[in-house]
């Protein structure tokens, strides 16, 4: 789907390079700018820092006069509002709104505001979607939020709800990203290989050797010992790098015993 983020009157530059950096680390790529407060706020060092690579974010972003212009080819249009006003758009986290516009069949949810709660808008799927975000200090005007579809309001503290405005684009592009289907995880560690049957059968002789050395095991009536330790290695799922501390146990108890009995 059609994705715009637009960005109302921003006043400092680190925002805007931020701003492309959260697009661009959820699949995003569409930047709009309506009177940002440097001209040439898209070349600023400060933007380009903070963009932290997102440098074809940057290079596509365009930067235009009006509000109307931004909104070109957009059937949806999310404000992000966290101030009450006496009348407007209705208000919902993006979660519950996402999920709502993306249901292919109505649910029973949204049969019951079939009498006029919500915009009818928010019954259909858009073609196009854009999410707005106001200047640093001020936040949306009430003539943009009133023209909007919906008000989304992301869940926080009551008692300190203040979001920057870099971190709340970040938010609602990650929200919206997992609404459309996400991103796989990427491992942060190689998955470790196990040890075969062969590799514990070694370990076990190797460690009912060490247990008599020390005088643990008796050779003569081992009993169930041996087994047991056989059912607990299984059940760890050794890794082969285990496999080798297990074994240099062994080895060390081995060592010690026989200097006991020289």
């Amino acid at each position: 789907m059609k994705t715009r983020f637009v960005l109302i009157e921003t006043s400092h530059a680190g925002n805007v390079g931020a701003a492309a950096r959260a697009l661009k680390t959820m699949g995003f790529e569409e930047l709009v700018l309506v009177r940002p407060r440097w001209a040439n706020v898209l070349r600023r060092e400060e933007t380009i820092q903070r963009a932290s690579g997102a440098l074809d974010v940057l290079g596509n972003a365009r930067i235009v006069e009006t509000l109307d212009e931004a909104l070109d080819g957009i059937s949806h249009l999310c404000a992000t509002a966290m101030t009450p006003r006496d009348f407007g758009p209705p208000t919902m986290a993006p979660r519950e709104c996402f999920g709502m516009l993306l249901k292919s069949e109505q649910t029973n949810e949204q049969a019951r505001w079939q009498e006029g709660d919500l915009a009818p808008k928010l019954r259909e799927r858009p073609d196009g979607i854009a999410f707005l975000f106001g200047s640093e200090r001020f936040g949306m005007k009430n003539d943009d939020v009133y023209r909007c579809d919906v008000a989304l309001s992301i869940p926080t503290n009551p008692g300190f709800g203040s979001l920057n405005l870099a971190s709340a684009i970040q938010v609602i592009a990650y929200e919206w990203r997992l609404a459309l289907g996400g991103y796989g995880v990427t491992a942060a560690t190689a998955a470790p290989r196990l040890a075969d049957a062969r590799h514990v059968a070694g370990l076990l002789a190797h460690w009912e050797e060490a247990l008599v050395g020390i005088g643990f095991l008796d050779p003569e009536a081992p009993k169930k010992l041996m087994p047991r330790l056989n059912q607990l290695f299984n059940r760890a799922a050794l890794t082969e790098e285990e496999i080798h501390i297990l074994r240099g146990v062994a080895k060390a108890m081995l060592k010690q015993a026989t200097a006991a009995k020289g």
